[in-house]
């Protein structure tokens, strides 16, 4: 495999997700790229059973269909640090025995799926993000196969997205790559430019999850502004009856 970059597509004012998802998938057609098929992502978040003294955990499991033999594990410990680990699909009935330390947050099961979707050395993945079968937006994911370090090919997938999606892209690193502070074997603090690592399958995994978490976000966000403003009309109305009624 090569580097992947995953790039939300704004959604204009009046189109519906699938009127996007088809117009995007026919200009990759006249462009000359060829349909290779489907693909899914998804992803379920158990979080741990509350014990004192101890920060929530949450264990986000995730599967591609690039990689049908794996399940892919992202564990949050609670203080900022993240494990990710690999295994077999037997790792999914392990999550399913372990109701009584980890419970499924399943009204925020995740996914993104569509149209697969080769383009020379690019592989380029249409992707619908749902949650609980409700639409979210579109997700693109493009894949430069000659490439296994993004600083040597970001310009060039820059390019293909600009020219693909006819939208202005910035030229800075997504954020999955942005230079990051670690702390190194003598425990020390240094900085770390992830855009010069290998690519590994596990950093496409990693970015779907900051993805379906902004998703996660602005669902919440949105259903906390409702909630207030629900609370805000309930109050304010007996005083405007009572106004009217003066």
């Amino acid at each position: 495999m090569g580097v992947t970059v995953l790039q939300p597509y704004p959604l204009p004012e009046g189109k519906s997700g699938s009127h996007i998802m088809d117009h995007l998938g026919k200009r990759l057609l006249s462009l000359g790229a060829t349909h290779a098929g489907q693909f899914l992502v998804d992803c379920e978040t158990f979080i741990s059973t509350p014990q004192h003294g101890t920060p929530t955990r949450a264990v986000h499991v995730l599967h591609n269909s690039e990689y049908p033999a794996s399940t892919f594990s992202i564990i949050d410990n609670g203080t900022g640090k993240q494990v990710a680990l690999v295994a077999d699909s037997i790792f999914d009935l392990l999550m399913l025995k372990m109701t009584s330390t980890f419970t499924s947050k399943k009204q925020t099961k995740i996914e993104s799926r569509g149209a697969r979707f080769e383009y020379g050395d690019f592989v380029i993945k249409l992707g619908s993000v749902t949650m609980m079968e409700h639409f979210k937006g579109i997700l693109i994911e493009i894949e430069y196969r000659p490439c296994i370090t993004l600083s040597y090919c970001w310009e060039m997938i820059r390019e293909m997205l600009q020219g693909f999606l006819g939208i202005s892209v910035a030229k800075e690193y997504p954020t999955y790559f942005t230079t990051q502070t670690i702390m190194n074997a003598m425990g020390q603090q240094q900085l770390h430019a992830k855009q010069n690592d290998i690519y590994e399958p596990m950093d496409t995994v990693k970015q779907y999850l900051e993805h379906f978490t902004n998703y996660r976000k602005h669902v919440q966000l949105h259903g906390t502004l409702a909630s207030a403003a629900g609370s805000i009309g309930s109050v304010m109305m007996p005083s405007t009856v009572g106004m009217g009624r003066s």
